[in-house]
């Protein structure tokens, strides 16, 4: 079912039920020490969903609205950025702000920190110069076009309006309340125990070697959050049972908000969560991402209660295998079911 060079974590859970774990790879290469339930991952942009819910939170307590525009919230200089784009856009990928990583023209992301060393990142305003002095990409609204500087306005909008590094305001009010103990935003030379290296392969030299000089010192609203395969299905159950948002709010975010399908297997937009259309059911709801040595992957089924965390700290390919995990887990789930 999953190919046996997978290194990382996978953990399926079905109604608080554990279908399936496995734990491979090792978080400490040269030293050999195992990667374990407890280590904690690198999950690179999946932190967005975070930021997203930070975000409704204060829709919800009526702090911030939708319709808000960047202009209104934020006292920095926006130059040819559009000061009108609104929190909506800013959520679901239509905002056109410049994107300090562009991956439709960018291919690498260590390719950043070629002029601007990533020691600097430690802020959200830290990854400012990146972008602010740039044009917009396209109309605000025109368009769904995935976005990692608009993600770093939200968490700074999170700031000024919370008074508290983006950090600290969801660990209070995300984290601490999921019981995700281990989860946090923590700086790459300052890690706390049981935290995985994330490696890259050479191929002229056929060994490996980490990425702390290929990411971010420090995540930001776009990414870079640290997590356990167990605290990711305790913010999903959290996050469905309504103790993070109301349920009306939570099926917004879960629902198609941008996008156009084009790319079945990627589908749409919500809001913080990419959404795969499912014509035989309620759509499936994950949220992803992707560095050098990172890959991480969670998908919530609504048909059968399923949650999959799939976690890999040599950017193994997670994608891959949920794809296998789909075909078995969610027709057998189905067979099951209609017995």
């Amino acid at each position: 079912m999953i190919d046996e060079n997978f290194r990382g974590n996978i953990y399926i859970v079905q109604n608080g039920k554990v279908l399936y774990e496995s734990v491979s790879g090792f978080a400490d290469l040269p030293n050999e020490i195992p990667n374990t339930l407890d280590t904690k991952f690198a999950s690179a942009s999946a932190g967005k969903v975070f930021v997203a819910v930070g975000i409704l939170q204060l829709i919800e307590q009526e702090k911030i609205r939708f319709d808000d525009t960047i202009g209104s919230l934020l006292a920095i200089p926006f130059h040819d950025i559009d000061k009108d784009v609104t929190v909506r856009q800013l959520l679901n990928h239509t905002s056109g702000v410049p994107d300090y990583f562009d991956e439709s023209v960018m291919d690498e992301y260590e390719e950043l920190w070629t002029d601007y060393p990533n020691y600097k990142i430690r802020h959200n305003s830290d990854l400012l110069p990146l972008f602010i002095n740039k044009p917009m990409i396209y109309p605000k609204g025109e368009k769904f076009q995935y976005n990692n500087s608009g993600y770093v306005l939200l968490a700074m909008i999170l700031e000024k309006v919370t008074g508290m590094y983006f950090d600290q305001y969801l660990k209070e009010h995300i984290f601490d309340r999921c019981g995700m103990e281990s989860t946090g935003y923590f700086e790459l030379d300052k890690l706390p125990a049981k935290c995985a290296n994330h490696y890259i392969y050479c191929a002229d030299t056929n060994d490996y070697r980490t990425n702390i000089f290929s990411v971010d010192v420090k995540g930001t609203g776009a990414g870079g959050a640290f997590i356990t395969v167990k605290d990711i299905v305790s913010f999903w159950v959290n996050l469905l049972e309504g103790n993070l948002l109301s349920k009306a709010l939570v099926s917004e975010m879960l629902k198609k908000q941008s996008g156009d399908g084009a790319d079945e297997e990627e589908g749409y937009y919500g809001y913080g969560m990419w959404i795969i259309d499912n014509p035989d059911g309620r759509d499936f709801a994950y949220f992803q991402g992707c560095d050098p040595g990172v890959s991480f992957l969670s998908e919530y089924n609504p048909n059968n209660g399923m949650i999959s965390v799939l976690v890999s700290n040599y950017g193994d390919n997670v994608w891959k295998e949920m794809r296998n995990l789909r075909k078995i887990y969610y027709e057998w789930c189905d067979c099951r079911e209609k017995r």
